[in-house]
């Protein structure tokens, strides 16, 4: 082969090697429980029940709206502008206080317990993304269970969770989120093995907290060697004397196993949708990321209601947002992803999810998943790096592509 000829080959590989691939874009047949800005807002407007917001709340949570589910939460509450600390307030607070690493804190804490115990607030999906972070380091110490008040039970229970190592959206009504779905994911990744232990049929209050701390138990007590992370809702992780249940959830299985577990509370300080709404003391930390105080014997802030408390509260940063997507959604691993649909012949508004490659876009819970209003607008999705099935779906045709996370 003469020098010409070794040129011009050089070139054209070149050439083939920079040029990107055109993708390949197929109609499919695919339909979504997953609601549209729209559809949430006109049940809102027509719902006469006094919890709706409540309910639109986690729908926009589902969706991977968070703005919006702070949002309507705060309709449903009627949040309100708090008290702001003065500046000699807040020089004194941190005087007292030292801000450390949630994470790390935790993680050290874990050693020396055998179960753990953190709530979330429904409509807040970065609580899920927050004990998501936690799962790699508890189980380097020795953490191998891990109890999900979100999982379906009894009737409901997926039964073959476990061995296929992804949720799918009858796992459970709060695991739909790709968030919580997210956690269920890498947990099974890990090798945590997860249970349901919800209360399905014995109604609320009381009845329910003993029923769901009986169902602990009994998993424990078949394991009594094992460390446990327990994952459940707003005032389930409170030990102490309760005023309406005598005692939460917590407060019972530590009555039945005599165990006493390290509880923590993620909901006290989270933000609210608006900066005027959040807890004083939320506002007077310079949080950057999400914290636990510790007072100078080393002892931490725990969040305390009457006769209750959990022995930690979690400090969490205030969201900022990339393309109306929460900066926390491209941390721990996950990378922004900025996908282009100019070339997509749809009618918007559409919705876009990401499913991992092998999982059935038709069951799977979405890793991502987000609303995009017109072709031309910029939005990111919050992946790992690995191959995905990318659906664009209007709720009335549905489109598929691959996409690659490098």
């Amino acid at each position: 082969m003469n020098l010409k000829k070794i040129l011009i080959n050089t070139i054209l590989i070149i050439f083939s090697s920079c040029k990107e691939d055109k993708r390949v874009i197929e109609k499919i047949d695919f339909k979504t429980d997953y609601k549209f800005s729209s559809e949430i807002e006109s049940k809102v407007a027509k719902d006469t029940v006094p919890w709706k917001y409540q309910i639109s709340a986690s729908d926009y949570a589902t969706k991977g709206d968070y703005k919006n589910a702070l949002i309507h939460w705060d309709l449903a509450y009627r949040a309100r502008k708090t008290k702001t600390y003065s500046k000699n307030q807040i020089d004194s607070i941190n005087e007292i206080y030292k801000i450390v690493p949630a994470i790390e804190y935790i993680s050290e804490l874990s050693k020396s317990n055998q179960i753990i115990i953190i709530n979330e607030a429904h409509h807040n999906s970065s609580h899920r993304f927050f004990t998501k972070s936690l799962l790699q380091k508890l189980y380097n110490n020795g953490y191998r269970n891990l109890g999900l008040e979100a999982l379906g039970n009894g009737e409901y229970l997926d039964s073959t969770l476990n061995s296929r190592k992804f949720p799918i959206l009858k796992t459970g009504h709060y695991i739909k989120d790709p968030q919580f779905g997210n956690l269920v994911r890498e947990a099974l990744e890990i090798g945590y093995e997860l249970f349901a232990y919800e209360n399905m049929e014995k109604g609320s209050g009381k009845p329910r907290e003993i029923e769901q701390a009986k169902n602990i138990e009994r998993v424990i007590n078949s394991k009594p060697n094992e460390k446990f992370i327990i994952h459940c809702g707003f005032d389930h992780a409170l030990e102490g004397i309760h005023k309406s249940w005598k005692k939460a959830m917590a407060g019972r299985l530590t009555e039945y196993t005599e165990i006493n577990p390290l509880t923590i509370n993620q909901v006290l300080y989270s933000e609210k949708s608006k900066s005027e709404y959040n807890h004083p003391l939320l506002k007077a930390l310079n949080i950057k990321k999400s914290s636990v105080i510790i007072d100078k014997n080393n002892n931490p802030l725990k969040y305390e209601r009457r006769d209750t408390w959990t022995d930690i509260a979690v400090f969490h940063p205030i969201t900022s947002y990339i393309n109306a997507r929460p900066n926390w959604l491209f941390e721990n691993g996950n990378k922004n992803i900025s996908i282009s649909l100019t070339d997509i012949e749809i009618e918007f508004p559409v919705m876009v999810l990401a499913f991992k490659k092998g999982e059935d876009i038709n069951s799977a819970v979405p890793i991502d998943i987000t609303e995009v209003k017109n072709k031309t607008e910029s939005f990111s999705l919050g992946l790992k790096q690995g191959n995905y099935d990318i659906v664009v779906t209007n709720g009335k045709e549905s489109l598929k592509f691959d996409q690659n996370v490098k």
